[in-house]
């Protein structure tokens, strides 16, 4: 059996948080040098690190997910934001399947 790719992943977990209510949008985070001012900019809720997936639960609190395959791993970033926003009162975590993203969801 072949590993479902990340994107394949998150499309499912999009669609089942938002047949659960959820309002949730992909984080498109990263950086590039403007060529006309040489400036470094930075983008997406987060920056380095911020999770692929944020959004507001139901019942209203911050939404953040880490989409991962079943072997993924997330970054030093990566858990520093999903800590930071636990601590924040915030819902956030590490999902490999539509199931782990409602079963986080729960926590509210």
């Amino acid at each position: 059996m072949t590993q479902r790719s990340e994107a394949n992943i998150q499309r499912d977990i999009m669609l089942a948080l938002s047949e659960a209510g959820c309002l949730v949008w992909r984080n498109n985070t990263g950086a590039y040098t403007d060529p006309r001012s040489g400036a470094y900019i930075r983008y997406g809720v987060g920056g380095k690190g911020g999770a692929d997936l944020i959004g507001i639960t139901p019942a209203g609190k911050f939404l953040a997910v880490e989409v991962t395959s079943k072997t993924g791993r997330t970054t030093k970033e990566q858990t520093n934001f999903i800590c930071a926003v636990i601590q924040a009162g915030g819902i956030a975590g590490v999902c490999r399947s539509a199931d782990d993203a409602l079963d986080l969801i729960k926590q509210q």
